[in-house]
């Protein structure tokens, strides 16, 4: 009998969602299936389905319901493909930038690879419109998609507030304060804590 056609992770963990249109699907149960079945497919240890269903969710072919609760969804799926930046606009984000990342200034002359990414999200409505978008190195978008742009940005703050304690730079340790307070009194990222 021929072996049936082995499928990369990702396609596994996809095509179980596929299957499972519109269906509310908890952690235990996708990483249950799709280890067990990778094995029986290869005679392999899935390594890490976990990274699997997230980079799923973030490159938009997962709702996340809930802590550990995903959904397919063929019509969001289509959606959200549209809200992909086009070549034309990825090059207009590129050069207003100078081909440069907006957080650390790092990009192309000097070997760094970039990416336009948008600045409101697309799971929260942010258009593949040049205004939505701005060039980030690999690392700094991949830090915005793990922690949030506001996330990213008071841990920044943080950190540059700390360093200017160990310094003793007044004037910076005044203007991080002032920005963190903002966080605060408006409790955005409450979960992240600043040590004064």
């Amino acid at each position: 009998m021929p072996k049936k056609k082995i499928k990369s992770q990702m396609e596994l963990l996809l095509a179980y969602f596929k299957k499972n249109a519109g269906r509310n699907i908890k952690h235990p149960e996708i990483v249950d299936w799709a280890t067990n079945e990778f094995k029986k497919m290869t005679g392999k240890v899935f390594r890490d389905p976990d990274r699997g269903i997230r980079k799923l969710h973030q490159d938009g072919y997962l709702i996340k319901v809930a802590k550990g609760i995903y959904r397919y969804d063929h019509g969001f799926v289509k959606k959200r493909d549209l809200e992909d930046f086009s070549p034309r606009v990825k090059e207009q984000i590129f050069k207003r930038d100078g081909y440069k990342c907006v957080m650390c200034g790092r990009g192309r002359a000097d070997g760094v690879e970039i990416h336009a990414d948008h600045i409101k999200p697309k799971d929260l409505g942010g258009e593949a419109a040049s205004e939505n978008g701005q060039t980030l190195c690999a690392q700094h978008n991949f830090l915005k998609k793990n922690l949030k742009q506001t996330e990213t940005g008071k841990k920044y703050f943080i950190r540059l507030y700390q360093l200017a304690k160990k310094e003793g730079n007044k004037q910076l340790i005044d203007f991080c304060s002032q920005i963190l307070e903002i966080f605060e009194r408006n409790n955005v990222n409450g979960h992240i804590k600043w040590e004064k």
